[in-house]
């Protein structure tokens, strides 16, 4: 066994691919199309690892997501931690950081919890 994917549902694809490409550079690397277009999967990959990000976009869908508590977040490791801090920062999409372990997270556009971590010192 090993990982393949995760998936976040969004209600505005163009929006959370912009979102993922900005903050944090993911890239989609293939896509899924319903013949009918009633759906879309977008993969995004960091161009490092084989993990995947999966975002599912549903044509008919037109409220938020209920993501409950938020009891669950992707994480990341960023190699150039200070700088993608203070880039975070300046989009104001730092909703909680933990100084005193090094951590911090980041909302995308549906709510979903990102976490970023520093590389192993």
């Amino acid at each position: 066994m090993k990982f393949a994917h995760f998936n976040f549902n969004v209600l505005d694809l163009e929006k959370s691919l912009d979102f993922y490409d900005k903050a944090l550079g993911l890239k989609p690397v293939r896509e899924k199309n319903a013949s009918d277009g009633s759906f879309k999967l977008v993969y995004l990959g960091d161009g490092k690892t084989n993990f995947q990000l999966e975002l599912t976009w549903l044509r008919d869908r037109t409220e938020k997501y209920n993501l409950g508590e938020c009891e669950f977040h992707l994480a990341l490791v960023a190699d150039n931690y200070e700088e993608v801090y203070k880039k975070h920062k300046e989009m104001g999409i730092v909703i909680f950081e933990n100084e005193s372990i090094g951590i911090y997270f980041i909302v995308d556009p549906d709510g979903y919890w990102i976490e970023i971590l520093p590389e192993k010192r």
